[in-house]
């Protein structure tokens, strides 16, 4: 038996509930579980579920025109570390911050990318809202409707950042910009698909069950992962 595996795959995920906070003050909590783990090696990872104060963020890229020209944006723009370009964040939208160290799954970011899509879909399918991927757009939609945005950095291997996933509330602030610079992109949530009232404290507690459930085979490195036949 592997028993390195098995310790990796079992190691803890912490799961904190942080509730409405501004942006910069979850930046804080990221960089300083960042900062933990790269001084510990043995310092468990973190999954960081919030809401945003109204904001909007974009990516480390050069193209600025996803913003549309930041001056007309009534809210207040951060250039962050993560891939991607603009988006908005704000009440209603569900954050995830997983603060993880990839080289305990495979140092392989693609993989980790495709396991967030796949944890938002199966969250989803839970509420009966069929999400899927398409293909060369991260993220996760609706047939052609983007409800869940995810952007990512990675510093030692560490991640920051994550997804944001629209539960309910107000959608109009993403008309402001060019959403993750796809144009004429229609932007939906869980409350619009299916007519019905979510909490977004309601919808993460289901999301940390299922990341709690589904972290081991992110750690399963794909040399060990079992071949179906």
């Amino acid at each position: 038996m592997d028993l390195a595996g098995v310790y990796k795959r079992n190691m803890p995920l912490h799961v904190r509930w942080l509730g409405r906070i501004e942006f910069a003050d979850g930046l804080a909590v990221q960089e300083e579980i960042v900062a933990k783990k790269r001084e510990d090696p043995s310092y468990p990872d973190e999954l960081l579920l919030l809401e945003h104060e109204p904001v909007y963020t974009i990516g480390r890229t050069p193209d600025q025109s996803s913003l549309l020209g930041a001056a007309h944006l009534p809210h207040p723009l951060f250039a962050i570390s993560r891939g991607g370009r603009a988006t908005y964040h704000g009440p209603g939208q569900l954050m995830g911050y997983p603060i993880i160290d990839l080289r305990r799954c495979g140092q392989d970011l693609h993989r980790y990318l495709r396991w967030l899509e796949q944890l938002l879909i199966e969250m989803l399918a839970q509420y009966e809202i069929a999400a899927t991927r398409r293909a060369s757009l991260t993220g996760v939609w609706v047939d052609d409707r983007k409800i869940g945005s995810i952007g990512v950095g990675v510093r030692y291997w560490i991640t920051m950042h994550g997804f944001a996933l629209n539960v309910c509330g107000d959608l109009s602030p993403f008309n402001q910009i060019v959403p993750c610079g796809i144009n004429n992109v229609a932007m939906t949530s869980m409350e619009r698909e299916t007519g019905c009232a979510f909490s977004v404290a309601g919808v993460a507690a289901s999301l940390e069950k299922l990341a709690l459930n589904r972290i081991g085979g992110l750690r399963t490195a794909p040399e060990t992962e079992p071949i179906s036949v």
